[in-house]
């Protein structure tokens, strides 16, 4: 894992899954674009708490979450989308995007690909797998 890049969402929910998916076919990135539920969290010294909480980016010493795990992804990618993540990097930009990130993340099962589980915290969204 010490060379490898990883791109975490929660892939129990329906938008976050659309984006990744975006983001695979789209974005070339050097990052392996996993579900939280299925990486060693452990060996990527992350908590449950910190995956469900925003996408994070990881590599050996360096790790990001939210708005700016999205800005290294983007300024580590094909020269056309670097742009974009050097923008999200500025400070007045990172500021304002934490709360639109934010406000996504609490709405997301409202916003296009999204479900009700979207909306669920993830020891309720296992309590109700293990009803099924």
């Amino acid at each position: 894992m010490h060379d490898e890049h990883f791109f975490i969402y929660d892939g129990d929910c329906a938008f976050c899954t659309t984006c990744a998916n975006f983001i695979e076919k789209r974005i070339r990135t050097t990052a392996k674009v996993t579900p939280w539920q299925w990486a060693d969290l452990d060996a990527m010294g992350v908590t449950q708490e910190e995956a469900e909480e925003a996408v994070l980016w990881i590599e050996a010493d360096f790790r990001r979450a939210g708005p700016d795990a999205i800005a290294v992804l983007l300024r580590r990618a094909q020269w056309y989308w670097r742009p974009i993540g050097w923008g999200l990097s500025l400070k007045p930009v990172s500021f304002l995007a934490w709360p639109v990130y934010r406000w996504v993340a609490r709405n997301r099962h409202r916003l296009p690909g999204g479900t009700a589980a979207c909306s669920l915290p993830q020891a309720e969204r296992d309590r109700l797998r293990g009803q099924q």
